[in-house]
């Protein structure tokens, strides 16, 4: 398959790799999807196999970029579509009504932990909130806070142990204002029975959470995170396009659509850049990708080391490569906005959060942002699920035939030519109104939170 008339590779639909159209020089740009991927390392012959042995990257550091807008808004489209939600207080939504245990320090992971096991409440274990320096200690409390904030929960215990840096009353602070019927609190300090209390506060969460009762709610409600993870050389082909041409739709319909992974932009940020709906989002997208790659080089690391083993077995040559296929699940639509790690969603549109790739920070920055379940595409496999639904979305038939407890759509007709955008919308719709995702049948939630800093 030729994706763009300006490449000069064609995809295997066997494997995902790489062929040569035409003769190909040495320092040549190999071209995909229309964008350069890389250059060759030597002269390649029409026909002959183009991956890591005969091409590399041509990313370096820091670039500048002019502000060159080609940004397509969205039109906004009437439309009488709902989903059954939960509508919170506040006016949010919720597609889940579930009781939450956040726990301030990983020292009582292991209570929050027997807590959800006594009560069917969830805990997501972590190891921070004590003994972090500098900005960590902050960016842990900011996802924490996200986590407490995500409208999926219809109750929140907040388990603190007493003594920590991020203790109640500190966290308190960066909390903000809160639904006291909704978050409750408890040090394991200041009680003799943990186990008791931190039971008895949960029943009358849950309790509290029976109040609600799905209802049709506007899809213009829903927030969608986005990500891709082992991703192959089908990923920018079938699954990624799809879901970009889901977010268009869904931000047509007034929802808001959330991409991370920094550095999975590098090499393909320029197409973001001219997409940015005003300067001021432009320089925001500058700022995001220049203060991402000086993070790499500041730990003496390059900037374009990233395809995994799994990736590059799967086709994938090069990190532009990688991006220009990932970015994809953002659309064509303008970008709207720039969050940092730790920020909320609060504009509809296409938003950039800043995050890492590693897909476990990255389900856990999403949902933290408020989103209310992730697209994730993947041709590898991966059991991986945050705390809201997280939509496994294979790239091939051979992932999604094999791994079945773990795939929720196969998007590999697209491959051959098959419209599955209508199917595709209608399927999420239904997760939003209450199916289960493979991650949450299997009970797979869990977060991590990035660090970069110093730890006593």
């Amino acid at each position: 398959m030729r994706i763009n008339v300006l490449d000069n590779v064609e995809v295997n639909l066997q494997n995902g790799h790489k062929y040569a159209l035409c003769d190909i020089k040495k320092g040549e740009n190999i071209i995909k999807y229309g964008n350069p991927i890389g250059h060759a390392v030597c002269d390649i012959k029409k026909g002959e196999h183009v991956h890591t042995h005969n091409m590399k990257t041509n990313l370096s550091g820091n670039l500048e970029y002019t502000y060159c807008p080609k940004n397509e808004p969205i039109e906004r489209v009437h439309t009488d579509k709902t989903f059954m939600g939960y509508v919170r207080g506040n006016g949010e939504v919720g597609i889940r009504n579930e009781v939450w245990i956040i726990n301030t320090v990983g020292c009582v992971n292991k209570t929050a932990e027997k807590l959800a096991s006594l009560t069917g409440a969830y805990s997501f274990p972590h190891p921070f909130g004590c003994s972090q320096l500098c900005g960590d200690h902050k960016t842990t409390q900011l996802v924490l806070r996200g986590l407490c904030m995500n409208p999926n929960a219809a109750g929140v215990l907040v388990l603190g142990l007493g003594c920590e840096n991020n203790n109640i009353a500190e966290f308190k602070k960066v909390l903000g204002d809160y639904d006291e019927k909704r978050i409750r609190f408890l040090n394991c300090q200041d009680c003799g029975d943990e186990i008791a209390e931190g039971t008895k506060i949960i029943k009358e969460l849950q309790a509290y959470a029976d109040t609600f009762k799905r209802e049709p709610v506007p899809v213009s409600k829903l927030k969608i995170g986005l990500k891709c993870g082992g991703s192959d050389g089908f990923s920018g082909i079938s699954a990624n396009p799809l879901v970009g041409r889901f977010s268009d739709k869904m931000i047509s319909f007034g929802g808001a659509c959330v991409l991370t992974e920094v550095p999975e932009m590098f090499g393909a940020e320029h197409f973001l850049m001219e997409r940015c709906k005003s300067k001021a989002v432009f320089d925001d997208t500058v700022k995001l990708i220049n203060n991402f790659k000086d993070y790499f080089t500041s730990h003496g690391q390059v900037v374009y080391e990233n395809p995994s083993p799994g990736n590059k077995e799967g086709g994938i040559t090069t990190l532009e490569e990688k991006s220009t296929g990932c970015i994809q699940k953002g659309g064509k639509g303008e970008v709207t906005a720039v969050l940092d790690y730790g920020d909320r969603v609060t504009e509809n549109g296409l938003s950039l959060l800043n995050g890492p790739g590693n897909d476990i920070v990255a389900i856990t920055n999403l949902t933290a942002a408020g989103v209310h379940m992730i697209l994730f595409t993947t041709g590898r496999g991966t059991p991986l699920g945050a705390p809201v639904p997280t939509v496994k979305i294979s790239t091939n038939k051979v992932l999604a035939d094999r791994k079945k407890g773990w795939i929720d759509y196969d998007s590999s007709p697209v491959l051959e030519g098959a419209d599955r955008d209508d199917d595709f919308f209608d399927f999420v719709i239904s997760v939003a109104s209450g199916k289960e995702t493979k991650n949450e049948v299997n009970g797979y939630k869990e977060i991590s939170i990035f660090k970069d800093g110093v730890v006593l």
